[in-house]
């Protein structure tokens, strides 16, 4: 009876040093739990999201204000290149592309290139506007008391912000629907070309 129990725990024995090795030499599979990031659609270029107007287009008939707080119109520029940006303080990707907007006005000092930044912002928060902009010299203030700029043009502008490029003969050239870099060359040649047109 003694050797049969020794001969049972000895099987039981070799049973357990047989699952044992086959566990370490089969490890488990290694299941990952971590949620892989989805890759961000590769950037467009400055090129890529300029549209050409079609039919160039008059600028909208709508009264915004200067920082001296006169009423003025994007009509009232004529004969100059007009980089018409709408922006608010609101709007992250607006204040992101708003320094490159001041290195284009300064790389076009002294020529016929007019960048009007038009905030859409409350009049609450008009103060706020004016300082940012007070911060991204050369550009000056001028805002759109009534918050209709975006819509009165033609299509309307999709979001913010929006870029609309007129010529000296104050027709729309095209336009850029959200962030960009305006200090690179190839918003540049955009401005080079109406200023030779």
């Amino acid at each position: 009876m003694g050797w049969a129990l020794w001969g049972v725990a000895l099987v039981g024995v070799a049973g357990v040093v047989y699952i044992i090795a086959q566990a370490s030499s089969n490890p488990a599979p290694v299941v990952h739990t971590e949620v892989a990031e989805p890759k961000a659609p590769p950037a467009e270029s400055f090129t890529q999201k300029f549209e050409l107007a079609e039919i160039p287009g008059v600028p909208p008939d709508h009264v915004f204000y200067n920082e001296a707080g006169k009423p003025m119109k994007i009509a009232d520029l004529k004969g100059k290149v007009v980089v018409m940006n709408i922006w608010a303080t609101w709007c992250g990707p607006c204040k992101v592309e708003m320094p490159t907007l001041a290195k284009l006005q300064a790389a076009y000092a002294g020529k016929p290139v007019e960048v009007v930044a038009v905030s859409i912002d409350s009049l609450d928060d008009a103060a706020k506007a004016r300082l940012f902009i007070a911060a991204n010299a050369p550009l000056k203030f001028y805002h759109d008391r009534e918050m209709k700029l975006a819509f009165k043009l033609s299509p309307p502008a999709p979001g913010m912000p929006t870029t609309v490029i007129y010529g000296k003969d104050g027709l729309e050239i095209g336009r850029l629907p959200g962030e960009a870099d305006w200090s690179g060359p190839e918003a540049r040649a955009v401005i080079d070309k109406a200023l030779g047109g």
